[in-house]
This record gives structure tokens, sequence and C-alpha cells, in this order.
């Protein structure tokens, strides 16, 4: 049985670190960046035979994976195959061991807090420091060449003949020559300075031919506000200003471009073990106004918790961002891709500062209620880890920034399988999600949210294409982590796990094109994806995209139509295109699992005050559930409407009238799916409202 001990574990790092000193020499591939994806691609390099160093900018390996997020982000588990396998089935290894459970037992954990089964020798979620252990294991086994320390030199870094990198600088002096390069960092400086081309921020619908891309006000539902809330500093006053972390409203329309990403934060390792709580630190600088809007939304009646703990073994969480107001520093965070270290590091305070603030907050301002005080008071940050930082994560979450184009960029059509690409170096299935990347202030005075989307996909390939530049740009460089995606797409697959995938498979290609003395665009498809299935890699398992005339569009239904890409989902993260006809590019459903936990919640923005005729649209199936809860809001009220989706419904066998209500204009009432008590699966598509005289 596979395992690491401490002692073991300190005399790996130890062997890892002397490199650190050794004579700088050419190698076949130099990794820049030693996040998950740098170390499964300098593991897979060594393995097929090549030397390797990894050059690793901070002092531990592993970003995020072991930097806090232990509540693994994955959508569908088959996807992962190779080394990001091999790493959580050693997660599942450790966990084994009676002798790694000090807080509770295996099987309390297994029992209470998470969802997980221990039948598929692979295991999801784990402490940051079993993380570690994981890799440095992996990498010694290997005898892999870390360097720590050492940061590319963003004047001087990339000495290229042609289109060819020859070596890279650091900021040290210290140079790294190789026969490929692979940039494996979150932010994709290796990549730039090679004169590669890349984009940051949002991309227009019109770009890739998306439909969810850019500006999204009218479809902002998620981690939203749901009180009315005064954003200035005085209530009341416009002419006061607004508080921190508001921005006036947007100009332009729905899906146009701009420079925004997405929100950054720390993924927590906190605990409710009494003996292993450290109180939430007061930070340095600070300030009560960042939390006003806070304090705001709570008087208001907001009860919600805003923060997420997933439970972690050993009665720890991997604690993240939720609903409104919370661990996300929202707008913050705009300048950071293409910054230089200094004010990055500027950045990476301000948020570290304003999450401590905003925990502090919770844990001890009289004005949070005394019952969400009481709740959260229950965790916090866990002694045995972090041990360098003060028990603070010592990676920041860099969610995106910047964001390769090279000759294939995947977007929504990949992610919804509409467009399935030949050449796969893995899968992704997670959702389209982006956090929020504005709070702003409405036209009534009121603060709202911006940029938050949770959209279904089918599990899906992702192409060789967009892991490489243009040839004519650099022919020896594999950027696995900034790859080319649009800004939704890249929201699905901006997963640990996916990173190690593609990670393996840009190894893969670096080696097989020093082998074939190529390019790495010109290398051979069949031979690399020869290789990367003898490596248990997992390249597509789905079927093909649904035929386009089964598909219904706004246009040709009329009216004002929620599409289920638009709704509020909880749960409903399957996507189906199998049975038609359908509206847009295919539906969503409960997989007949988790029943009464999911739900679809349908919010139009209506033009005008009046009676609305309310139609639900589904695709029929014998396998469909006979008794679908369907929740009208309106101004008339409550009402529930039991579907039989087995039945064809009447209106061009796709949708089914619900009855006539009447509605206020605005985003007042809503339709909200249930598949509580269903006997088969639960379809949501669509919903629409038409204008009834």
């Amino acid at each position: 049985m596979w395992r690491v001990t401490l002692v073991g574990f300190c005399a790996v790092l130890a062997v890892v670190g002397e490199s650190a000193v050794a004579q700088d020499s050419a190698t076949d591939i130099v990794v820049y960046g030693g996040t998950s994806g740098g170390v499964a691609a300098a593991i897979q390099a060594k393995r097929m035979g090549k030397s390797v160093t990894l050059i690793e900018p901070t002092k531990f390996v592993g970003g995020l994976t072991t930097g806090g997020l232990g509540a693994t982000d994955i959508g569908n588990k088959r996807c992962i195959g190779g080394i990001s396998r091999e790493f959580y089935e050693r997660i599942f290894d450790h966990y084994s061991q009676s002798s790694n459970w000090k807080q509770e037992t295996r099987a309390a954990y297994f029992n209470s807090r998470t969802r997980s089964t221990e039948t598929e020798k692979a295991m999801w979620t784990f402490e940051p420091h079993v993380a570690t252990l994981v890799y440095t294991q992996m990498l010694a086994e290997a005898k892999i060449e870390v360097v720590f320390g050492e940061r590319l030199d963003l004047k001087k870094g990339v000495v290229k003949e042609g289109t060819a990198i020859k070596k890279i600088v650091m900021e040290s002096g210290r140079e790294f020559a190789g026969k490929v390069f692979i940039d494996a960092t979150y932010e994709g400086d290796l990549m730039a300075k090679a004169g590669v081309s890349y984009h940051v921020g949002r991309e227009a619908n019109s770009k890739y031919g998306e439909t969810i891309n850019g500006l999204q006000i009218a479809g902002a539902v998620h981690h939203q506000f749901t009180k009315q809330v005064d954003p200035y500093r005085k209530v009341g006053d416009p002419s006061s200003g607004l508080l921190p972390g508001v921005w006036p409203a947007p100009t332009g329309k729905d899906g146009d471009g701009d420079h925004r990403i997405q929100a950054y934060n720390f993924r927590m390792c906190t605990t409710d073990a009494a003996e292993n709580r450290r109180a939430w630190p007061k930070p340095e600088g600070y300030d009560e106004q960042q939390f006003e809007l806070l304090l705001r939304n709570f008087e208001a009646g907001d009860m919600r918790h805003p923060w997420n703990p997933v439970w972690m073994p050993n009665r720890k969480t991997d604690t993240n961002n939720n609903f409104a107001i919370s661990t996300d520093n929202i707008g913050m965070n705009y300048d950071f891709p293409e910054a230089d270290y200094a004010t990055r590091e500027k950045i990476w305070k301000e948020h570290e500062t304003y999450q401590k603030g905003l925990m502090w907050t919770i844990a001890n301002n009289p004005r949070v209620p005394e019952s969400i005080r009481k709740e959260f008071n229950r965790i916090a940050l866990a002694k045995d880890e972090f041990l360098d930082n003060g028990n603070w994560p010592r990676q920041l979450y860099v969610r995106e920034a910047r964001r390769m184009v090279s000759e294939y960029v995947m977007s929504e059509k990949n992610c919804k399988r509409v467009e399935v690409v030949p050449d796969s170096v893995g899968m992704g299935a997670y959702n389209m999600d982006s956090h929020n990347t504005q709070r702003y202030v409405t036209a009534e005075g009121y603060a709202r949210n911006e940029g938050d989307i949770q959209i279904g996909t089918r599990p899906y390939p992702i192409s060789y294409r967009s892991i490489h530049p243009r040839e004519s740009e650099c022919n020896n460089l594999l950027v696995p982590v900034c790859m080319a995606a649009s800004h939704v797409a890249y929201g699905s697959i901006r997963m640990e796990p996916v990173f190690m995938v593609l990670g393996q498979s840009a190894a893969t290609a670096a080696s097989l094109s020093i082998d074939a003395k190529t390019p790495v665009q010109q290398l051979d498809y069949a031979k690399l994806s020869e290789r990367m299935l003898a490596d248990k890699q997992v390249l597509d398992f789905e079927t093909a995209p649904a035929a386009a005339q089964s598909r219904l569009t706004k246009e040709q239904l009329g009216g004002i139509v929620v599409d289920e890409s638009e709704a509020q989902l909880t749960g409903f993260d399957t996507l189906g295109q199998s049975v038609s006809p359908f509206v847009g590019v295919g539906y969503a459903h409960d997989d007949n699992d988790r029943k009464g936990q999911q739900t679809a919640k349908f919010t139009p923005n209506l033009p005008a005050a009046g009676k609305y005729e309310v139609l639900v649209a589904y695709s029929a199936h014998s396998n469909r559930a006979s008794n679908v809860q369907v929740t009208i809001h309106s101004a008339d009220g409550e009402k529930r409407v039991l579907v039989n989706q087995r039945k064809k419904p009447p209106v061009r066998e796709a949708l089914f009238s619900l009855g006539v209500f009447e509605f206020k204009s605005g985003r007042d009432g809503f339709v909200e799916i249930s598949n509580a008590g269903t006997d088969g699966h639960v379809i949501v598509d669509a919903v629409q409202w038409l204008p009834h005289n």
C-alpha cells in the first residue's frame, strides 16, 4: 500500500531542494510553473525518457491543489485519466491508512461529510498538506529537478532564434535552455514574453458565435443580491459617493466584450475541531467601510451564510465564496494578468487583507446577526495547515488571467458539443462557470453583481491546437494552463484535474516532437493519440452532437423565452441532446438522481405588466417523470402544476401550457421546476411567456 510518512516527506523536500543550487544545463524540456499542470507535465516528460527541469517561482508545488482547493471541481469523473487520476488514487491510498485520521475516523467522514464513495479507489477531497505529500512523493520517484524561487525576467526573459525559444532568463540571471518549453503558470508570462497572441477579459458573443460571453446584466441571477441594498457611503445620498467595491452601472449591452475577468479569492482550510482552530485574525489595515455593504445586506434581511464550507477529511474544509457578498474580491483584479511582479504583489495583498477582514467582520461585528456569528465561529483556520504562512493559503485563486489565442480557440460550442474537435488531448466536463466580474449601482440606486454564470455542459474533448501557439509565433512551446479558450469555455476547462490532464498531454507532445525533430504544431496526431491512450488518458466517450433540425430557436418561438442555459440551476448539471425537439442547443436533466435536491428557476425580464400565457418546454420520453412539479410565481400568487413529461407536449411537440397569469413588469415573477418526489428523469429546457389579450 502506497503511503508517505512525515519523515519521508521531509527527506523528499531535502532532495528536491538540492537541485536549486545545481549547475544549470540544457534539458530536453523546461517546464515553467509548478502548478498541478506543471507537476504532471514534468513527471510525464521523465517517464518518456526526457531530461526535464521544473521551475517554480514560489517555494511550493501544486498551485491551487496544494493551496487550499481540496474540494475537487470535476463534473464527470470518467473524464479524468492518466497521471491526474493517479494523483487522486494516491490520495485514496493515503486516507486508507487509519493512522492518517486524526480528528475523525474514515467511516465517520464517508458517512456524514461527503457524497464520495469508497468503491472508486480514488478520492476527490483532501487536506492541503496531503496534496503536498503526494506531489512531492511523485516528483521524488521520478527524480525531477525542481528549481524553487526563480521568476522569469519580465524584460529579457525569453531568448528566441526565429520562432523557437532557445532559453529563458530568470530575474536572478540564471538561464535555462531546452528543446521544448511548457508554460504551466496561471498567469502565462512565458507565453506572453515568447510573443504568443493572447486575450484578457471577456470576448463579445459575436467573436466566437457564443450566447453567454461578454456583459451579462439580464441573466445575472447567481450569487446575487436578493434584497435592496443602498451602496452609497451615506444612505440615500448619491453625492456622497459609492462604497468600496461598487462602481457606476456598466455601459453597453449584454453580449458586449470588455476587459473584466472573474473574481479571485483564497480557498481557506478551516476546521470545527476546537483543539485545531486558530481565531480569525484582524488584518493590519482593516477598514470597516469595506464591509459596510455586507452589514447593510444583513440589516436588509439577507440571512444567507456568506461562506461555503465543503468538508475535507479530519474535520477540515475547503471554504469558498457564496451568495451576494463573500470571499470573492469582485472587480479588484483587472490589472493582475499583465502586471509586473510588484503590482501583482500589491493586488495579492489587497485580496488577502479584504478576505481576512471579511472573516473577522463576520466573526466579530455586532451588526452581523447573532445567529450567523454563532454559526460562523464554529469554524476557524486550521492550525496544522500552511504552517509557513500563518495558516493562510499560499496560493491566490487566479481563476483566469491571460488566455492564449491560437489556431483553434475552445468556445461555448465545444462545451455543449455543438462542435466536437477531432484532436483531443483530454476532456472537460465542469459547468461553464464564471464568478462575478463587477458590482455596480443600478438606475434605481441599489447594489447588484454581474458576471456570474453557471451553465451546464456535456463531457467534451479539448483540442490539441488549443494548447500550442500558431507555428508562426512559436514552434516549441506548449501552454496547458493559459490555453486557448474563450472566457466562458475557460470557465469550464479551468479545473485542477483538467490542468493535470493537459499538462501530461503537453509533455507527451513535447517528447514526441523532440523524437520526431519537428515543431509541436506538425506532430503526427495519430502518434500522440496512441501514446496518450497507452498512458490511460481519456480522450472522449460521448456521442456526436444532435442534428441541427431538432432545435427550436427563441426567434422561432416568439414572446419572452428563458432557456435552461439562462436559468438559475441547483443541480440539473447534466446536458442532454438525445431526444428532440428542444430549445437552443439542448436541455438539462436531473439524471434521475438526488430527488428533492435539484431545482431550476426561470426568471423573465417582462417588458410590460399584464396577462401572459406561460409554457414550459421539454422533450418527451418513456423514461421521463410523470409528476414534475412546476411552480408559477406571478402577481396572482403561487400556483403549482404537475406536468407529465412522458406525454408529448401539444405545441410543436415541445411546449406545454401551464395557463394564463398576471405578471408585473420586469423580473418580479418566475417559474421554478423541482425534481422532488418525481418518478423518472426530469427535463428542464425553456419557459416561454406569451402576451395574452
